[in-house]
């Protein structure tokens, strides 16, 4: 298993414990027992940090967004394992250094959780989801405008 699908893995259990418990354990010392458990020595330990600490400081929004995405899926009616994510490919996807995780990269790895950890149509739920956000937030974004030249000082005599 490639470390980053790994950590995600790892985060994935971590976010499942932390949501099924009601959020009222240490969600940091959940995921530090589970980096030591199931990804000893694993290249990469910030990433996990990364992904968890941006969902932790980004939950409200993401809850929001995944809200409008599937408004006939109330987040208490979506499965915690789906929930979680969903959670994660948000973050990736609406939050993380898209030239660290491209956003297909983080459609992909979610889809790929889905599969391995969700229900018989949990895969296609997360790519539907995730990809509406995708259509909506990133590529209907307006591109870059190129820096304008600086104007020309106006001539004498005219104003």
């Amino acid at each position: 298993m490639a470390t980053r699908h790994l950590i995600r893995t790892v985060v994935l259990q971590s976010l499942y414990e932390w949501d099924f418990y009601g959020k009222k354990k240490d969600i940091t010392e959940i995921l530090e027992r589970n980096m030591a458990e199931f990804a000893p020595g694993v290249d990469e330990p910030e990433f996990a940090w990364k992904i968890l600490h941006g969902v932790a400081a980004h939950l409200k929004d993401i809850d929001a967004t995944m809200r409008k995405a599937a408004p006939e899926w109330p987040l208490d009616k979506i499965a915690i394992i789906d929930r979680n994510i969903l959670r994660i490919g948000l973050y990736e996807l609406l939050y993380a250094d898209p030239e660290e995780v491209p956003p297909k990269v983080a459609i992909n790895e979610s889809i790929e959780l889905a599969k391995n950890y969700g229900g018989p149509n949990a895969a296609r739920f997360v790519n539907g989801v995730l990809g509406s956000v995708y259509r909506e937030a990133i590529e209907k974004k307006p591109p870059l405008k190129p820096k304008s030249e600086p104007a020309a000082p106006a001539k004498p005599g005219r104003q």
